[in-house]
């Protein structure tokens, strides 16, 4: 069986795909809302990816739907694995709720693999799943009410639940209760605080907090109007901007700030751009599109 003949023998499911740069938010990033979804990076000429094809994807069948495999050839779609900092394969990514959770690089045994799959899924009673997919979808969709009374229903089932946890915690960072965000992300166990789901919400009340101290968005504007050498009020302008949801001007002004002077205060202004991308998320446009450019000015 060749590494593309996968999907001819997976007994009728969709449990093993191919994806492309175009489907990876949808296969991926979406797909991993309803249950964990591991991306595998391969290439033609990679033995040790011949080698971990029928083991992995032995395990994927046998875990019967808790989890799914997605495999993306970098040959063919390098812009992804190049985005999510690849650089040996095989390497297999476990996505959860839309974020990156674990993974591993090489070929494995076939013991650790399913040791693998059994820890990204257990623990994760029946049908909070699904409970937390749609909360995620509510919340996107800007129904924070909605999706922090599901999210609470989730954690009724597991209090422990990291993602019901950060998402409760968004809801709350969303409508402006940040003490009870703050609470929320207190009841997070210590060893799950670096949790990508936990660190974004964190990200975004430290951004809310800033905003609150740097002053009106119009005052902000004339100063720098007046001069555009100012680059503390262009700081501030741009964490006020982020605050009020426009994020892709945000980004523009850190990014003049790091054009026109890279070490101002310590670096702070690429800092701060790097957690709006925490806070905004991987995936999202204004993130994607400010990646680019602060790299183009980085390595020009």
């Amino acid at each position: 069986m060749t590494l593309l003949d996968h999907n001819d023998d997976a007994s009728g499911s969709d449990l093993i795909k191919d994806t492309t740069t175009q489907t990876f938010v949808r296969d991926v990033i979406e797909e991993s809302r309803h249950q964990p979804v591991l991306i595998d990076f391969w290439a033609p000429w990679c033995g040790p990816c011949k080698q971990l094809t029928p083991i992995i994807e032995k395990a994927v069948r046998a875990a019967k739907g808790k989890v799914k495999l997605v495999k993306m050839n970098i040959d063919e779609h390098p812009a992804i694995p190049g985005q999510m900092g690849i650089q040996s394969i095989p390497a297999v990514i476990a996505f959860v709720n839309g974020q990156p959770a674990d993974g591993f690089m090489g070929a494995q045994p076939e013991g650790q693999i399913n040791a693998f799959i059994e820890k990204l899924t257990q623990g994760m009673p029946s049908g909070d799943a699904d409970i937390l997919a749609e909360a995620d979808a509510l919340l996107a969709e800007g129904d924070a009410a909605s999706a922090a009374s599901l999210y609470a229903e989730a954690l009724a089932q597991d209090s422990a639940s990291v993602p019901a946890l950060a998402g409760l915690a968004r809801c709350y960072v969303v409508t402006g209760s940040l003490d009870q965000a703050k609470q929320t992300l207190a009841m997070v166990p210590e060893a799950k605080r670096a949790d990508p789901a936990v660190a974004a919400v964190q990200s975004m009340l430290d951004l809310v907090e800033q905003a609150q101290a740097v002053g009106p968005v119009a005052e902000l504007e004339q100063k720098v109007a007046a001069n555009p050498l100012d680059h503390q009020a262009r700081y501030d302008l741009a964490t006020a901007l982020n605050a009020k949801g426009q994020r892709s001007d945000a980004a523009t002004h850190l990014l003049e700030i790091v054009k026109r002077d890279r070490k101002w205060n310590d670096d702070a202004a690429r800092k701060q751009l790097l957690q709006f991308f925490e806070a905004w998320g991987g995936d999202d446009d204004a993130t994607v599109d400010a990646r680019k450019r602060l790299s183009t000015i980085l390595f020009a």
